[in-house]
């Protein structure tokens, strides 16, 4: 099934390619209308510190560790300031919190430091930061500076291949390629409504192939299940038979456990 699909665009031109990618990036935009940024953040400062934070761990652990935080650390002053031992417990539940903790405390040193503790909205100027890489950056300014911006994580690295949209594994490469396909003032949208997609639909080990409504335009359909009643059952996420009915399958397939279950970070 996979190989037969794959036939089907083995001839693509780059143009023809470009046309499909912006069709599924509008099927997308039906499929998930609820797509978001799902870290809690209220300023610029805190969206960097939680996306840092959100490496190796799920954003709702994420979430329930940064209330507490930004109550305590407010500017980028605090963070400079720090107590290491006080600031490493606090992250412990995000993982790897020794390393987080290095990271937010030279990020609130540097901002001091270099922009009078006040986050740059350059990319240039933000992936020089301790712990903000080009991923990092995109999502900051994709959703605290109105900046358009492709955040490539593993979901999008994965289904940006699944779709034959790239065919490379680097993430700058792949959002210099995804950039050319799709207009710039849909990055930042598009990057959280492939990721949604990641965790609800087209899973890294066995996507739902048959309740995707991304079936006719995928090279990689048929890698998941293709009958309906098996695919169905690895929806996911609050919305997943709505995701069903829009795929045209019976909703009722849909296990009720679905809907509470856990999506992947």
């Amino acid at each position: 099934m996979v190989v037969r699909s794959a036939k089907r665009f083995a001839g693509e031109t780059p143009i023809g390619r470009k046309r499909r990618a912006r069709k599924m990036a509008k099927v997308l935009a039906e499929t998930h209308p609820d797509a978001h940024i799902e870290l809690d953040f209220t300023t610029p400062l805190e969206l960097a510190v939680a996306t840092i934070l959100s490496a190796q761990t799920t954003d709702v652990r994420v979430n329930q560790v940064t209330p507490t935080l930004f109550k305590r650390y407010v500017t980028a002053a605090d963070y400079a300031a720090a107590d290491r031992a006080a600031l490493e417990e606090l992250l412990r539940p995000t993982g790897f919190f020794r390393a987080k903790t290095d990271s937010l405390i030279k990020l609130g040193q540097a901002l001091v430091e270099q922009y009078d503790g006040v986050l740059p909205n350059k990319l240039d100027q933000l992936v020089k930061l301790p712990g903000i890489g080009r991923k990092t950056a995109n999502v900051i300014l994709g959703n605290a500076f109105g900046v358009p911006g492709i955040t490539v994580d593993t979901h999008f690295r994965r289904l940006s291949n699944r779709f034959g949209w790239v065919h490379e594994e680097d993430p700058v490469k792949i959002e210099f390629q995804v950039a050319e396909l799709i207009e710039k003032r849909d990055w930042t949208m598009l990057s959280h409504r492939v990721i949604f997609h990641g965790r609800r639909v087209c899973h890294a080990r066995k996507p739902a192939c048959g309740a995707c409504t991304l079936a006719t335009m995928c090279p990689s359909y048929g890698t998941g299940p293709t009958e309906a009643a098996a695919a169905a059952k690895l929806l996911k996420g609050p919305r997943a038979r709505e995701l069903a009915i829009a795929a045209g399958v019976d909703p009722d397939l849909v296990p009720a456990a679905a809907i509470t279950a856990p999506e992947a970070p």
